[in-house]
């Protein structure tokens, strides 16, 4: 669904990431393992920003040579998805809310990246947008 390409920089016995779709999004550790687990963490952040801003979430692009590619948790993707579907029919929060005669509160929590909101709530918010949401298997 989504997974964004990184580019990997080693620096003084450490190592640190760069994304060129989400400037925003910088993460590092001691191993490359550490900072691969430490991306997700460091896109989710990113994402957030763009969301306290209003503005919409870049796609990804194909990764160039060289660059690794980090996979959004399923849940993080669908509500990047709801996002920027919300940000494509010019709706805000309140907007959102009232199409889904739903509190104030729950809208916020299925827009944060954080909470651990039910897949079914994603998607039904999404289904209130003329969206689907589709899932996918892939070889590792």
């Amino acid at each position: 669904m989504f997974s964004y390409a990184i580019k990997v920089h080693a620096e003084a016995g450490s190592f640190w990431s760069s994304c060129r779709d989400i400037p925003e999004a910088h993460s590092a550790g001691d191993t490359e393992e550490e900072l691969l687990a430490n991306a997700v963490e460091g896109l989710e952040l990113a994402l957030t920003i763009y969301v306290d801003q209003s503005r919409p979430i870049p796609l990804p692009s194909a990764p160039v040579k060289g660059e690794r590619v980090v996979h959004l948790p399923t849940l993080l993707a669908a509500k990047v998805s709801l996002w920027n579907a919300m940000r494509e029919a010019n709706m805000r929060k309140a907007d959102l809310a009232r199409l889904l005669q739903s509190s104030q509160t729950k809208v916020d929590r299925l827009l944060d990246f954080e909470h651990s909101s039910k897949i079914e709530q994603v998607e039904a918010a999404l289904a209130a947008l003329g969206k689907r949401l589709a899932v996918s298997v892939e070889a590792a």
